[in-house]
């Protein structure tokens, strides 16, 4: 009988290749949904807001969600390789990421609120945060790479 372990170890670059695949549609999404509601405050033509919100919601839930619960569970399985969890660099990206995961269910309360016509916040503040992934893309990618600690 094998254990999990010896399974983890075989399978490690197929979960690892599996698990950028996951990253890469999750970063897509967080960095396509606040251009989206970019053009979705600034436009006053009912019909193209209405479109806005089925793009929006397509997007978050057929390929962010999705993507995001793949990434976390496929990083778990990556993290249980012996000697992972106690690395320093893992705990900085786990950080980041937990942000990362912050920002996508802050877009989903934003999505909610332009799909219900009632949006606190403007084309301009949606540019700014549109920024938020590439930060933490930068930091995660850092510490998974560089291992710096």
């Amino acid at each position: 009988m094998t254990s999990f372990y010896d399974f983890l170890d075989h399978y490690y670059l197929w979960i690892k290749a599996f698990h950028l695949i996951a990253v890469i549609a999750w970063m897509a999404g967080l960095f396509y949904l606040p251009r989206l509601f970019v053009y979705h405050v600034e436009t006053s033509i009912r019909e193209t807001r209405e479109t806005f919100v089925v793009m929006e919601a397509r997007l978050y839930k057929i390929i962010m969600q999705p993507a995001m619960h793949l990434t976390l569970t496929l990083g778990i399985l990556l993290a249980m390789v012996p000697g992972t969890w106690s690395s320093p660099w893992l705990h900085a990206k786990l950080a980041a990421v937990f942000l990362l995961v912050l920002f996508h269910f802050f877009l989903n309360t934003c999505r909610k609120e332009l799909a219900e016509g009632r949006c606190r916040f403007t084309g301009k503040f949606f540019r700014i945060i549109n920024e938020i992934p590439t930060l933490l893309l930068i930091i995660i990618v850092i510490f998974a790479i560089v291992k710096p600690f």
